[in-house]
């Protein structure tokens, strides 16, 4: 994706390519049929047809919601990357989103996020999709660009190089300065043997160097037609209207002559076992996985698998996290790879070993539950709880239209037909407990297995053999057998100009109605959502801010222990009581406020929020419980600790805010976790979870009438108290503007952070502020990144803005780069704070801005547990209900000069101290030069309690 860094758990993409559809065919699934679980997924109506060229239309229509979808599938994947251009398919999706006949480069970016949308795209092992989500009333004008670009795609040769060496950024961000990044490229190259597969869909630095711009005009020509594309519109839309912007759009477009390339290459059976060593730099805790051959995505069995890996890894109360992390601690945590692709992909438990254990003690505690799910089988109460949480999440995953959007893709993609969606969730809810116990057996076979070791470097024997280097690359094949005539910009004169929008649609929101319990507890509820679906938050307005002095991370870790344990629930029954309902229930420490969440079937709402209650009004807060937790949140710091991202996220609320009640990590150090007691907990929880300090939103299908109702039942009896007394905020001693530069040796990249205090939630100049924000790094098009990025090729991505807080906000503005390039960025974003404060606004510039931040608010409240989320904010804040529907007019009317001034005041560089994380021999002589004073601290060295931020050399290192 261009911009959304892939959790470690949904980096490896899949699917299989379109088919030709039936002109003008209307969809009939049979709805799905119940789950013992009750759980219903209302089916998705669309329409589809083919035009004369051979594109695929599908449209789903929604008149409740005021956006639209636009989503463009293409039959081309990273599996169909030229020989010698691994990661070709990839990168050539970044070069989509350049210049076209018609459009000036980074014009998708104006029809799009500058109106209040957003866009992105993803590339998978065989598909690679484009989406899009505006108001409707820009739906044409989308419709043009992404036909546009299918057939006037124009790079030069300087947005061709800029863009690769952003790809190049990625790579690094992902997979060498993350410390598993090469673990998950071992796993894709060691699951097979000749299928392409085995391929980085991200390619390699040097196969990236190799590409040309005849590469990309070859690969363009040869995939980006329409009769290999598939084109997906779902939100509010005129039927008749659509047809005729698709014809005329899209209709034109002409189906060239040439077969398009498919790739034949089959996987040979796997046969026999083995192992693979792998280390790299900087690796803070061992691991191991286990990879066994898979199956397609459209194979009989891959219904069972998905409920075998529910079984085996999917919450709290799955199989993973019960034996390894939480009954013998051998791991921090544990997931699996459930791969499944156009060909066999493959099924890989993995587990991260504790802090302390032995990568063999994680390793035969893994192998152990696999044996023993193949060997034993799942219990009925497993398979139900497995398939009512995979039907629940689907149900979630279709809240929006965009989301609705995105099922019918992957069924064209899986199974080369929309319906599919539908029937994929009846095969889901057909599966037995013995067939997930046939197909662990015939799968998870230790004859099959490639286990992988992952260490850190410094583990790596002195005789073992390290990896190859890799090939050079050649000529890509589809070069020396395409030609091509390059596109070239049309004269300003001659160009074809963008429909213009439709009447603008305002945004609505909900009105919240309200009432307070005897017990002083206020309820609010807003109606909201399509779906069977109600999200509860219980908003405190304490949190990490409210730490006590010399404990940080005490809110933190009391929200993460309220799931773990009642005084009638032990932890793992509460997990599978909630996974039961199909529910998702949470508990988290914000700055200024805790939640605890709970999105849940409306049928189940009241043997949900029993469950809710239950751990909000009485948690166990049991000693072994912290232990399990400390040691967690103690192997989650010493991973964050050793990538660069994550050690200056820890390091600047200390720069910006020193010994002020913002001025520690969030989730605490080292220092204060050791030293955190039952007794502060609960002291924590006696103190601040009172009636009179919370709030309970309900948001979603739950009328307010019954609300109220059930917040009396399950909360009523809260016993009252007062609100704590709100501390007059303590001495901010936040140090003098610096620069910290840490040295992480071995790190594949350095991180730049710039960050100051700033003005609160409560300040009328929040919102200008916040505006003046967003034009500094609010979204793709914002200054970080078109400098940064677009313009340098410098990193994948920079971005920044004011977070609200209810004591003071903070600005932050943050990037990864090469480490040579770490001075340069910290110079430009330097310079990007300094004109934002002294130089004009522009006024196409500020509108612009503004619609991001309307748009981002607007997603936001259109899904349950945006909404909960937005109006807990505001009663953390103090802020009346009615602000929910201010927020949008208070942006949309600030003015130039005041986000001039707001800059001014409140952002400018003077009180910005700069963070750097990397490897400081690449980098720190150049920054000290440039940002004299600059301080060089060893990573080993660094302090998070400390004002100095350096430890004494002789001190002690907590675990």
């Amino acid at each position: 994706m261009r911009l959304r860094v892939l959790a470690l758990a949904t980096v490896l993409l899949a699917g299989v390519a379109p088919a030709a559809l039936a002109q003008g065919a209307r969809t009939a699934p049979a709805p799905p049929a119940p789950a013992s679980a009750a759980v219903a997924v209302p089916r998705l109506e669309f329409t589809r047809r083919t035009l004369p060229n051979g594109l695929t239309l599908l449209a789903h229509r929604d008149a409740s919601t005021p956006n639209v979808a636009v989503q463009v599938w293409y039959d081309v994947g990273s599996k169909d990357d030229p020989q010698g251009r691994s990661g070709f398919a990839h990168l050539f999706e970044h070069l989509m989103f350049k210049a076209t006949r018609n459009m000036p480069s980074e014009t998708f970016d104006r029809l799009t996020e500058d109106v209040g949308g957003y866009n992105n795209a993803f590339t998978a092992d065989d598909v690679t999709a484009y989406f899009s989500v505006v108001t409707a009333n820009h739906l044409e004008r989308i419709l043009w660009a992404e036909a546009e670009r299918m057939s006037n795609l124009v790079v030069d040769e300087a947005n061709f190089i800029s863009e690769r060496d952003v790809v190049k950024e990625e790579f690094r961000q992902r997979y060498v300065a993350s410390p598993y990044g090469a673990l998950l490229l071992a796993l894709t190259e060691n699951s097979f043997s000749e299928h392409p597969y085995r391929r980085p869909g991200i390619g390699n630095i040097a196969e990236l160097t190799a590409a040309t711009l005849e590469d990309v005009r070859a690969f363009h020509a040869v995939y980006y037609r329409p009769d290999n594309a598939t084109v997906i519109v779902a939100g509010n839309f005129d039927p008749a209207q659509l047809d005729r912007w698709v014809d005329a759009y899209f209709g034109r477009l002409q189906r060239p002559a040439g077969a398009i390339p498919r790739v034949t290459t089959t996987e040979p059976e796997r046969r026999g076992p083995r192992e693979v060593a792998v280390f790299a730099p900087n690796v803070p805790l061992p691991a191991v996985v286990a990879s066994f051959p898979g199956v397609r995505a459209d194979s009989p069995d891959a219904a069972a698998l998905d409920v075998l890996e529910a079984v085996l890894a999917k919450g709290e109360s799955s199989r993973l996290y019960r034996s390894l992390v939480y009954d013998k601690q051998v791991a921090a945590s544990a997931q699996v790879f459930n791969e499944q692709n156009a060909q066999a992909g493959f099924f890989a438990p993995m587990a991260v070993a504790a802090g302390g254990r032995t990568l063999a003690e994680v390793e035969a505690a893994l192998l152990a539950e696999i044996a023993r799910v193949r060997e034993g089988g799942i219990t009925a109460a497993e398979l139900e709880e497995a398939k009512t949480e995979l039907l629940a999440d689907s149900l979630r995953g279709r809240e929006t239209a965009e989301g609705r959007a995105m099922a019918l893709g992957w069924a064209v993609v899986n199974a080369r037909d929309p319906a599919d969606a539908d029937r994929a969730l009846q095969r889901l809810q057909a599966v037995t407990a013995a067939d997930v116990q046939r197909v662990a057996r015939t799968y998870l076979r230790d004859d099959r297995r490639v286990l992988i070791r992952y260490q850190d470097e410094a583990k790596r024997p002195a005789n073992a053999p390290r990896p190859p280097e890799p090939a050079p690359p050649k000529t890509a094949e589809l070069t020396r057998t395409v030609t091509t005539t390059p596109m070239q910009p049309a004269p300003e004169a001659e160009r074809q100009r963008p429909p213009e929008p439709g009447a603008p649609r305002p945004l609505t929101v909900p009105t919240p109605v309200e009432r307070t319990l005897a017990n002083g507890l206020r309820v609010i509820v807003a109606p909201a959502g399509r779906l069977p679906l109600t999200a509860v938050r219980l908003q405190l307005r304490s949190g990490a801010g409210a730490d006590p002095a010399g404990r940080p991370g005490v809110a933190a870790m009391t929200a993460g222990l309220l799931t773990q344990g009642t005084r009638t629930r032990s932890a793992e029954a509460v997990a599978r009581e909630v996974e039961r309902l199909g529910a998702d229930l949470s508990a988290a420490a914000g700055w200024d406020g805790t939640a605890v969440s709970l999105n849940v079937l409306q049928s189940k709402l009241d043997a949900g929020l029993a469950v809710m209650a239950d751990v909000v009004l009485n948690p166990a807060l049991a000693p072994e419980e912290l232990e399990r937790q400390r040691a967690q949140a103690l192997d989650g710091l010493r991973v964050a600790m050793s990538q660069p991202g994550g050690l200056a996220g820890l390091l600047t609320p200390v720069v910006a805010f020193g010994a002020g009640p913002y001025g520690h990590p969030q989730g605490g150090t080292p220092e204060s976790l050791a030293a955190m007691t039952a007794a502060d907990l609960r002291r924590f929880h006696a103190e601040r979870f009172t009636p009179a300090n919370a709030t309970l939103v309900f948001s979603g299908a739950t009328p307010a009438e019954e609300a109220f109702a059930i917040a009396e039942k399950h909360f009523g009896g809260w016993r009252s108290g007062a609100a704590p007394a709100r501390a007059a905020p303590r001495a901010a001693g936040a140090p003098p503007t610096q620069t910290v530069i840490v040295d992480l040796p071995g790190a594949g990249q350095a991180a730049v952070t710039a960050v100051r205090p700033s003005v609160s939630r409560t300040d009328p100049a929040f919102i200008p502020t916040r505006v003046a924000g967003a034009v500094l790094g609010g979204g793709y098009s914002a200054r970080l990144n078109q400098e940064i990025r677009i313009r340098r090729g410098l990193s994948y991505g920079a971005f920044g803005g004011l977070s609200a807080r209810r004591e003071g906000g903070v600005l932050t503005a943050s990037t990864q780069t090469k480490n040579e390039s770490a001075a340069e960025v910290a110079a430009l974003i330097k310079t990007e704070l300094r004109e934002l404060a002294t130089a004009e606004l522009p006024q196409a510039e500020l509108e612009a801005r503004k619609s991001t931040l309307i748009g981002e608010f607007g997603r936001s409240v259109e899904t349950v547990d945006g909404l909960a989320s937005e109006l807990g904010a505001l009663t953390v804040f103090g802020l009346p209900t009615s602000e929910l529907a201010g927020y949008a007019p208070a942006v949309a009317a600030v003015t130039a000069e005041q986000a001039k001034a707001a800059a001014a005041r409140n952002l400018s560089p003077d009180r910005a101290s700069l963070v750097v994380v990397g490897d400081a021999k690449v980098f720190a002589e150049a920054l000290k030069a440039q940002q004299p004073g600059a301080v060089v601290i060893p990573a080993a060295e660094v302090d998070l309690d400390g004002p100095s931020l350096r430890r004494p050399a002789t001190a002690p290192v907590s675990r």
